[in-house]
């Protein structure tokens, strides 16, 4: 898979609410209700990460929940991390 150039980074990441490219990855940031509501939508994402076999960094802190992705094997931004980031925004959204 190709690692994106910046304007093609730019011009996908407009249509995804919350989420920002920090010039390696893009990363977003959720809070929910509670450290249950996270982990629920975690495993959800979970299940829809290794069907695409791609996989987020994420971290989660009680109600917090924070995802950074790229392509470690492109060693930048690409396609599959736009399908995964579009993934999740469903999942999240769907509640």
């Amino acid at each position: 898979m190709k690692k994106l150039s910046e304007k093609e980074i730019e011009e996908n990441i407009s249509s995804l609410e919350g989420w920002t490219y920090n010039g390696t990855a893009i990363h977003t940031s959720f809070e929910f209700e509670s450290f249950k509501e996270a982990f629920t939508l975690m495993t959800r994402i979970a299940f829809e990460a290794e069907a695409l076999q791609h996989h987020p960094e994420w971290s989660n802190v009680y109600n917090q929940l924070e995802i950074t992705l790229s392509t470690h094997d492109a060693g930048g931004v690409t396609e599959k991390d736009f399908e995964l980031a579009k993934a999740i925004e469903k999942i999240v959204n769907a509640d």
